[in-house]
């Protein structure tokens, strides 16, 4: 293990369920299929996935706490710059032609796998605020 690994502190398992609440609240308001669900987690196994929607609970890496936080901030920034929640739950998966998304939507791109797509989308949605 590095040294730098040894003096991060463990993720606080008084987060996980927070955080789980928010992520399943968020899925449901964007209509997220399972497989959508489990790939912007980081494609946890079928079992974790299931206890963790099953129980709101658990221990997060800091992968999964990264990339629920991403979800979350993507989420506000929605909220502030479409203030009709309908609009702001179906922007995820309108095509969307700026040139970080070429066309395809915010949630095909989140979808790749990557959290670094999951940032991308987030820094795009922070401009748009004038956050830069």
């Amino acid at each position: 293990m590095s040294d730098l690994a040894l003096r991060q502190p463990a993720p606080s398992a008084d987060l996980g369920g927070p955080a789980l609440r928010a992520f399943f609240a968020i899925a449901e308001h964007w209509g997220l299929r399972i497989a959508e669900q489990r790939r912007l987690l980081g494609d946890p196994p079928e079992s974790t996935f299931y206890k963790w929607k099953r129980e709101r609970a658990g221990a997060l890496s800091r992968d999964v706490l990264e990339r629920i936080s991403y979800v979350l901030g993507i989420y506000k920034n929605l909220q502030i710059l479409f203030p009709e929640a309908e609009r702001a739950d179906a922007w995820v998966r309108k095509p969307n032609e700026a040139p970080t998304f070429g066309g395809q939507s915010a949630l095909e791109r989140m979808l790749s796998g990557n959290v670094a797509d999951l940032y991308v989308v987030r820094q795009y949605l922070d401009a748009q605020r004038g956050w830069n």
